[in-house]
This record gives C-alpha cells, sequence and structure tokens, in this order.
C-alpha cells in the first residue's frame, strides 16, 4: 500500500512510502530521506479536531499537517502542481493557509506546487510562545525537509512579508528567490510603527498590553465570519478601499469570510502573531543575499506607499514592481508572481 493525500494527511503525494507495520490513524512516523536516511522529525495523520477548518467545505489538500521535531503541528494548505517548482507561502496578518486559496489554477498553469503553512498558534498549527519572525524561518528550514524538499521560493503577503524575508535570510542556501508583496519594513524602525493603519496599531498595542481584549476582539471576529460570511465579506470590502473590494467580490464574499473564519478560530493565537510582529526581525534589509523582488499596488490603502521602495532600495539587488491594484494586488498577478519565482 502506498500513502497518498486521499489517505494520510501531511504525507507526499505519490511519495511510495510503505506504511510502517501496525500504523493506524493518529500514529506518526519518520519519513525517510532522499538518501534513505530518517530525519527527526515526524509525518502524522492529522485528526480532524488538529487541522480542520470551522466552515465547511474544504478538500483535504487544505488540511495537511506535519509534525516538528519538538512536538508542534503545522498545518498546512497545498495548491497548484503536486510535483511543480515548490513555493513556500506565507500568510498575512488576519489570515492563514488559505489565504492562497485563489491562486490554484495561476498554479497549476505555471507549474507551481504552493505550500501555505499556518504561522503557530494560527488555524490548525500549534503555538509556539513567544515566538519571533526568525523562529518561523526555523521552523520552514525542517517543515521543507520533512517534505523532502531541498530548493524552493518564498512569497510573504503583508504581515507575511517580513517571515518570507527571515526564510531568505535563515535559508539562503536553500531559498530560490523571495516574493515580498505589500509589505513593511521592520516596526522596531523609528517612525514605521506610526505609519501602520489605525487598526493593525490598535490591534497590535491591545494585543501586547491587553491580550484578552485583543482575544475577544479576535473571536467575535471569528463568530461573525462563520455567522454572517456575505455580510462580512461585504464588511471587509467596504473598509479596504475599492480595488481591493473588486477583489473580494470577485472571488466571493463568502469565500473571504471562510478564511477568516479559519485565521480567527484560535484568538490567543491572533494575538501572538501580533506581538511577533512588533518584533524584531533579528536581521536587517540589508542583509538578505538571495534575489529578492518587491511587489506593491499603486492603490494600496493599508501599507505605506513610500515602504515598497524603500525596501527595495535597502535589500541588495532587489528590484520593485509596482501594478494597479491594492493591498490585495497579488490576486490580480499571481501567474507573473510565480514566473518571477521560478526564475
Amino acid at each position: 500500500m502506498k500513502i497518498g493525500l486521499r489517505n494520510w494527511r501531511g504525507c507526499l503525494p505519490d511519495s511510495g512510502s510503505p506504511i510502517p507495520a501496525g500504523l493506524t490513524p493518529g500514529n506518526c512516523w519518520r519519513l525517510p530521506s532522499r538518501n534513505g536516511n530518517y530525519r527527526d522529525g515526524l509525518v502524522c495523520h492529522a485528526p480532524e479536531a488538529d487541522c480542520r477548518e470551522t466552515v465547511s467545505g474544504p478538500s483535504d489538500n487544505q488540511n495537511l499537517s506535519v509534525r516538528l521535531s519538538d512536538g508542534r503541528s503545522v498545518c498546512y494548505a497545498q495548491y497548484g502542481t503536486p510535483d511543480g517548482f515548490p513555493v513556500v507561502n506565507a500568510h498575512g496578518g488576519l489570515a492563514c493557509r488559505l489565504d492562497v486559496a485563489a491562486a490554484d489554477v495561476a498554479a497549476k498553469e505555471t507549474g507551481i506546487r504552493l505550500i501555505s503553512p499556518d504561522r503557530p498558534g494560527i488555524g490548525g498549527s500549534d503555538s509556539q510562545a513567544g515566538r519571533t519572525v526568525m523562529d518561523w524561518a526555523r521552523d520552514i528550514g525542517e517543515f521543507m525537509d520533512l517534505l523532502d524538499v531541498e530548493r524552493f521560493a518564498v512569497m510573504g503577503w503583508s504581515m507575511g512579508g517580513q517571515y518570507a524575508a527571515a526564510v531568505g535570510h535563515a535559508l539562503a542556501a536553500r531559498v530560490n528567490r523571495v516574493a515580498i508583496i505589500a509589505g513593511a519594513l521592520p516596526l522596531t524602525e523609528p517612525g514605521v510603527f506610526e505609519g501602520l493603519p489605525t487598526i493593525d496599531r490598535i490591534y497590535t498595542r491591545m494585543s501586547q498590553r491587553i491580550p484578552w481584549l485583543a482575544q475577544l476582539c479576535f473571536r467575535t471576529m471569528g463568530v461573525t465570519a462563520r455567522a454572517l460570511p456575505t455580510w462580512y465579506g461585504r464588511l471587509a470590502a467596504d473598509l479596504l478601499g475599492p480595488a481591493d473590494a473588486t477583489v473580494l467580490r470577485d472571488e466571493g464574499f463568502p469565500a473571504f469570510a471562510r478564511m477568516s473564519a479559519e485565521a480567527l478560530r484560535r484568538s490567543g493565537g491572533v494575538a501572538q502573531d501580533y506581538r511577533a510582529f512588533a518584533r524584531p526581525w533579528g536581521f536587517a534589509p540589508e542583509d538578505l543575499s538571495v534575489p529578492v523582488t518587491v511587489w506593491a499596488g499603486e492603490q494600496d490603502e493599508l501599507i505605506n506607499k513610500a515602504w515598497a521602495g524603500e525596501l527595495a532600495r535597502r535589500i541588495p539587488g532587489a528590484s520593485l514592481q509596482h501594478r494597479p491594484g491594492g493591498h490585495f494586488v497579488a490576486h490580480l498577478y499571481y501567474r507573473e508572481i510565480f514566473e518571477n519565482l521560478k526564475r
């Protein structure tokens, strides 16, 4: 019998790896690497209680799971072509592994295997107290080992931009290219925090100083997204501005609400994500040595318009790509972004 995504979560499609004797659902096993040696990490069948969406309708490729060597489970989605060029997605804030679901067709058309993990405490991934941006980069190194992927590219949208940069910095020998999309500068630098949208400043400070109140806000948002998906999506569109409203409307308000409900189902993890957002990166943009493309929407109303140019100027050899669109600019240019990451 072969392990396949239809039968076992957290496995490589058609890997051909035999199931060890006595393995039953819920067990974990060590997955051999390309040279036949066994790694420290575990690949697990993920119980529905651990890695699932709170809104019905997901396919199995959106609920995969691996277990790291320290015991934490990482939940992830996979889109595109299973044997395509691997691209890791770092999701945005108030988002989760599902925030690139709309990229599935573009990933298939461009030969991309799009791998989108939840950060610790978000969606189906176990939390990690006091985590930093660089902690996540180290997780990705082990995570990709478990998937038996040596080289890959990485993309990060919005809050995920700093995580994509961290992976490029920490795993430079393995990363082909990095795409930072609608990303921010380090919030610890003078004047940057003040350049955030008011709501993000509120969520960040609340998560730092009054975490119970932040968690109440996030829990309420999640309940609303589940109970009133169309209304929730329409409200988000009204708050984001015309360019982004068009994207959400075209993709369907319920789809956005479904992603949001999953992202917000662990309110403590969301507050943790905002606290990590405000911590030092652990490196400077100038320290990156891999090829980086910075993408920005010309009608983005959430991110300071100067930040994209500043990032591109400070990252050695980086290129800057402005495109018509808002904060969700990637949704309009997934094919171009993927082709760039494959170079």
